[in-house]
Parts: structure tokens; sequence; C-alpha cells
């Protein structure tokens, strides 16, 4: 008994006891991992350094220089668009205020209203004056035959 109990543990740590395969995959992907990369990261690293103490040392007097130069210059141009921005809003404003414009709007809106009335108006008296004299003729030319039938 103690003989089958020694071999189901065997069994057991061959089949659930995965410390000893992990241990040596390990071992073999820091291994194969330190040799691909062979201190590639470090060179990148320095060579990151490197230019970013070129940048410091040598474009950022540069920049400087630039931003000193240019900035006045475009600052007073946002000042004068800004004004000139302003004046249009102000302008706007005064037209958008302005009361004679707007009692004009309102007659010249009043004489639209009364043309288009009147128009109306008139155009319905031709239709009715139309419609009369199509009857008138109607009824004249009926008579007309009637009294052409009869004098046959």
């Amino acid at each position: 008994m103690a003989a089958v109990i020694k071999d189901v543990g065997e069994i057991w740590f061959r089949l659930f006891d995965h410390r000893p395969f992990l241990s040596g995959e390990i071992k073999f992907f820091l291994k194969e991992f330190e040799e691909k990369r062979s201190d590639r990261e470090v060179e990148r690293l320095f060579q990151i350094l490197e230019r970013s103490t070129e940048i410091k040392d040598t474009q950022i007097d540069r920049v400087k220089l630039a931003s000193d130069i240019h900035l006045p210059t475009l600052n007073a141009n946002l000042e004068v668009a800004v004004s000139m921005c302003n004046r249009i809003l102000e302008k706007e404003e005064q037209h958008r205020s302005d009361t004679t414009l707007i009692a004009r709007r309102e007659i010249r809106k009043a004489d639209w209203e009364c043309f288009i009335e009147d128009m109306t108006q008139k155009c319905s008296k031709v239709d009715a004056t139309f419609q009369e004299k199509e009857e008138e003729l109607k009824e004249f030319y009926s008579d007309l035959e009637k009294k052409l039938l009869i004098g046959k």
C-alpha cells in the first residue's frame, strides 16, 4: 500500500508540479532574450541621452532667440486683428440698432403687403370679368345657333 501511495505521489508530482519545467523555460527565455537584444535598449537610451543633451545645448538658445525676435511682431499683428474684429462688431451692432433702418424695413414690408393684396384683388376682378364675358359669349353663340337653326 505504501508503494502505491508513493507511486501515486510521483505521478501526481509529474502531472501537476510544473516548477522544474517552468524554471527551465524561464532560464531559456531569459538567455534568448538577453542574447538577441544584446544591450540594444541601453545603446538606444545612450543615443536618446546624447540627442537630448545636444538639443538642450544648441537648440534651446536658437528657439529663445527666434521667439524673442518673432513673438513681438506676432503679438502686434494679433492685437491689430483683434481691434479690427472689435470695430467690425461695433459697426454691425450700430447697423442692427439703427432705428431708421428698422422703420424703413417695416414701411417697405407694409407697402409690399399692400401691393400683393392689391394685385390679388385685381387678379380676382380680371378672373370674374373673364368668367362673365365667357358666359355672355356662350349665351350669344347659343342664341345665334338657335336662330340659325330656326331660319333653316
